[in-house]
């Protein structure tokens, strides 16, 4: 195997387990930051922007609700929509989850980036550490030949 050969397998080896690594540590962390922000007022202005129609203000609404834990008991709970109000204040539109998946896409695509970026910084010095480590390993094999 030349050295060539030997950088471009340690190069995919390497990639492999960085992203499969990196991104199992970032990419839960990622839903859960989109998951536990999702009802606040920055992520309903921002999001709203896009979903609701023009001349309406988005605007947070909550309200108490019931929910089933997984023994099937009923528990209280509370729930978050966006609401689309026009300049009288009355509601044009409501969206109780679309706002939310959205939300959690964007932390999830910023989850994606994050782990590009550093699998990108952490690729070269991994990759010459395994071509390091294989042709160390070759030259070993190639002494022992006679025996």
């Amino acid at each position: 195997m030349n050295n060539k050969t030997t950088t471009a397998v340690s190069g995919c080896l390497i990639w492999f387990l960085l992203i499969t690594i990196i991104g199992s540590c970032i990419m839960p962390v990622a839903f859960a930051v989109g998951g536990v922000t999702s009802s606040t007022d920055f992520v309903i202005v921002n999001v709203g922007a896009f979903l609701c129609p023009e001349g309406t203000a988005p605007r947070s609404y909550s309200y108490q609700t019931t929910t089933t834990d997984e023994y099937g008991n009923t528990r209280p709970s509370t729930a978050y929509e966006l609401h689309c109000e026009d300049s009288n204040g009355e509601v044009v539109e409501k969206d109780p989850i679309a706002y939310a998946f959205i939300w959690i896409g964007i932390c999830a695509v910023i989850g994606l980036i994050i782990s590009a970026v550093l699998t990108f910084i952490l690729a070269v010095p991994g990759g010459m550490l395994v071509t390091k480590v294989l042709n160390s390993l070759r030259s070993r094999r190639t002494g022992q030949i006679g025996y």
